[in-house]
This record gives structure tokens, sequence and C-alpha cells, in this order.
């Protein structure tokens, strides 16, 4: 086994005390994970200072359920744990899933394959085969399901699995092929018993599914990997008359979400998927993405969406960072506004703004956090694991993930980004509920939920290149410390 350049975190309790009478003080716990090298570190010593930034919790203002975070298991990463010591495999799971870890609540899977497997297939090959009789999750076997289960034994709390296809099988599309094309109308039925046998199997397997997205980014690619086109009237068709019922009929509570793809177009899904009680039924809410822009989390489009259906879920289902060749194990990098997405070459001028070089740790946390505020009740992240190039990919999409590994070397690297989800899924937990907040310095951003064991959970993020000195205040109590110039942290309020 290597030894690990950093800890996973530090997960001792101290009390900070700052007030000046012993009944007004506000005992917290801080977490920091900072440009400076502070990774989920416990931190226990503060300076005074001035210009207080001040910061009012109010948890009498309530707003959504949040419920959970997390990343997604792909072929990718269920490979290349395969080729890992033992060893260094659990230390990867553990680092996810355990209590000393960052404690995911919520992942996501493929149906069939997608652009990070390490090639084409599908459960139902057999072409005509209308009833399903040669569906098999075989290709799952070798991979996918042991990483599921193994995450599935080092979590104390458990996870919710969501579930995407990218296509469906190409003889079932009007293309006969892996990439772009729609689902013949013929199909619709296939399909929708396709969905019902795959959750069929996976329990048989021992793992509950809790939710499905219909289609993952339904109006394609621009026919990169695989993909399958549907409008957001076709969508609600096939969801009303043929999915909805067929898992209904067949006995299984699991959430169906539409859309699945760029927050840019997610008013117009939500006005057809929402139009009426008919068409919304079956729909528990929407998944997003957030390729639309590298920084602009569109607060405008989910408050629209809320209000649309205040009622339904909303739930980032993926996201990620194009790997950059050789920066992917620099820790400074991560805190460097030097990473670009495909926007920054390939969108059309009237996008490109959307697409500026940008900060990878501050784009995570810029958009957790702006999610939050928005009525956004859950955020995964794309593969929990890559290789050093950003892959295994058949499409030679590279991307980057929080752990990186080189198999050959048996060497993992926790990077920036793994520490800064866990300021948000270890400690705001399924079922907290996001509560209100003042702050008096708007170039600090920040969000603030109330656990089920009535712990408050602060995370605070500071872009700026200077130390800030913050007050927090619930009702009469108050504490006084600083956030590192670029950094994130996480303060808990003990219940």
């Amino acid at each position: 086994m290597m030894k690990l350049k950093y800890s996973i975190g530090i997960l001792l309790s101290l009390v900070v005390m700052a007030c000046n009478t012993k009944e007004k003080n506000l005992l917290v716990d801080v977490y920091e994970t900072s440009a400076s090298g502070n990774k989920l570190t416990k931190i226990t010593e503060f300076e005074s200072g001035d210009e207080l930034v001040a910061i009012q919790i109010l948890p009498e203002e309530k707003y959504q359920e949040i419920i959970g975070f997390g990343g997604s298991f792909t072929e990718s990463s269920a490979y290349l744990l395969n080729q890992m010591s033992k060893e260094n495999r659990k230390l990867i799971l553990d680092a996810y899933f355990a209590e000393e870890g960052a404690k995911y609540s919520l992942t996501r899977t493929h149906i069939n394959s997608c652009d990070f497997s390490l090639s084409n297939y599908s459960y139902a090959p057999v072409e005509g085969d209308k009833e399903l009789k040669h569906f098999s999750i075989d290709e799952d076997r070798d991979d996918i399901i042991p990483m599921i289960k193994e995450a599935m034994e080092a979590s104390k709390d458990g996870f919710k699995i969501l579930s995407s296809p990218w296509t469906a099988s190409p003889w079932m599309k009007d293309n006969n092929k892996y990439v772009g094309g729609k689902l013949l109308p013929e199909y619709y039925d296939t399909w929708a018993l396709f969905f019902s046998k795959y959750i069929q199997e996976y329990k048989k397997e021992g793992i509950d599914i809790w939710g499905l997205t219909v289609e993952n980014e339904p109006l394609g690619n621009g026919n990169n990997w695989e993909s399958m086109h549907f409008s957001p009237e076709e969508m609600v068709e096939f969801v009303s008359k043929h999915m909805g019922p067929k898992l209904k009929e067949d006995g299984h509570d699991v959430k169906i979400l539409g859309y699945d793809q760029n927050r840019d177009e997610l008013e117009e899904w939500a006005d057809i998927m929402y139009k009426d009680e008919e068409s919304s039924k079956y729909f528990d809410g929407m998944a997003i993405h957030w390729y639309a822009s590298t920084y602009d989390y569109m607060p405008e489009v989910l408050q629209y969406t809320f209000k649309k259906a205040p009622n339904k879920l909303m739930i980032q289902s993926e996201a990620c960072v194009d790997a950059e060749v050789p920066h992917w194990n620099d820790d400074a990098w991560y805190w460097k506004k030097e990473a670009t997405d495909w926007g920054f070459d390939w969108a059309p001028d009237d996008q490109k703004h959307l697409h500026p070089k940008y900060v990878p740790v501050y784009r995570y946390a810029r958009d957790i956090i702006g999610c939050l505020n928005n009525y956004v009740q859950a955020w995964i992240d794309w593969n929990m694991v890559l290789d050093t190039k950003g892959g295994p990919n058949w499409a030679n999409n590279w991307c980057l993930a929080p752990v990186i590994v080189d198999p050959e070397k048996d060497e993992v690297y926790f990077t920036p980004m793994y520490y800064t989800l866990a300021h948000f899924s270890k400690y705001i937990r399924p079922d907290a509920v996001r509560i209100g907040f003042k702050i008096s310095d708007k170039d600090v951003m920040m969000t603030a939920a109330k656990n089920p064991d009535g712990t408050i959970a602060i995370v605070i993020l500071n872009m700026n290149e200077k130390i800030k000195n913050l007050e927090i205040s619930l009702g009469d109590r108050s504490v006084k410390f600083q956030i590192n110039a670029q950094a994130i942290q996480t303060v808990i309020v003990p219940a």
C-alpha cells in the first residue's frame, strides 16, 4: 500500500469560544480546506481581527429538505478499482462512504453503457426481443455491482442510488445505433419493461434502486457517445402512458425524474412536464446538469422551476471538470483560474461569456452552495475514480474525478475536489432542512442547514485573496473566528 501524502481529514472535536461572557458563547467545530494546504482540517487556533463579516443564522426560516450528496458508480471507476490493491480499494471506498470519510448519501449509476464505460453494451442485446426474455445485467457483475456492494458494506447510514440510461438498445431506435436517434414508438412498452426488469434484477443482487431518470441528456451530446433524443412532449408521453404505469403495475416504489440535462433549457421542460396533473403525475421531479456554464448556477431558472412545482424534486445529477494533463496531481492547480470546459473553445460567440477559465474548487463549491440556496435538494458528482489520463473512456471524453489512481503503480491521489465535496456530504445529512441566514459581505458565499440530530451545518466559501474575519450569531450567542484566503469551511453548531 502506498503512503498517502495527505490524510483524509482530522476528525477530533474541539470547542471554539470567543465571546465575553460564558452564557453568550456559541460553541462550534470548524473544518477547513484551503489553497494554503488544509484538507478538511480541524481549525483549533484563531486570531482576532477587525472588519468582521457578520453572519446571522435564522433556523426559524425553513426551506427545502435535503436528500443527499455523492458521486457516481461508473464502469470506468469500478474497473479501475478492480486493478488496485485490496488495501487501496478499501481506502478509496472508505474515503467516500465510511464514517471517517465523506459519508456519501446519494449516488448515481448508468443503465446500459455510457461514455465512461469500456465499450458499448446493452442488457437487452437480442434484436426484436420485445418481451426482454434475454435481459441480463451480467455486464455489471464484474465491476459496477461489486463496487456498489463494497460501498454498501462501508457505509453505516446507507445511501440512495439514482440510475440513468444513456440510450436504449440500438434495435429499439430509429437509427439502430448507440449514438443519437430516437426511441421508436413501437418499443415504448418494451423500454418501460426494461426499467422494471432492471430494478428487479438489481434487487435480486441486494441493491435497491431509489430513483430513475428517464434519459440522460435527452437533447443529445453532439453525437459523441451514447445518447437518445426526447423532446419534452415525447418524454411526457412515454412516462405518463408507458413507464409510469408499468412501474406502478409491477409494484416498484421508485422516484422518476425528468429532463436530466443543462439548466439553460430547464424552464421550457418545466412548463411542459408540469403543465397539468396528467402530464406531471408520474414525475417526482427534475434532474439537472451544470454544463451550460462554468460559473453561472442560474438561480433565476432554479427559482422558476421550484415555483412551477414546489412539491417536486430538483436534483443536480451530474457534474465534472475536464481533464487537463499534467495538472491532475498538482494541488495548486485546483485553486488557480486555469481550468476550462468544452465551451471555452467550442461555444458559439453569444455563449462564450458563460465559459471563462475557472478555479476548479470554486466551481464545485459555488455551484453546490448556489444550488442549495435555490431549492435544489441534492447534488451528485460524476465519476468517483478515474486514471491519470481522465479515463478509461471509450469516447476519449477525458474528465477529472475527486480521486485519481495509477493502477500500474497502485497509487492514489485525493484531489482538493474530494475535500470540497466532503464539506457538504459529511456534514449536511439526509433529511436536513436548509435554513435562513443573513451575511454582511456579498463576496463570501454560504449556506446553512439543520440536521435531523439538531446540529446546524454552515458551509462558507471565501474566494478572496485575503483572510476574512467572521462573527456568527445564533440567537443571543455568537462566536468570532477567521476563514483563510481561498478556503472553504464547514462550521458545526452542536444541538
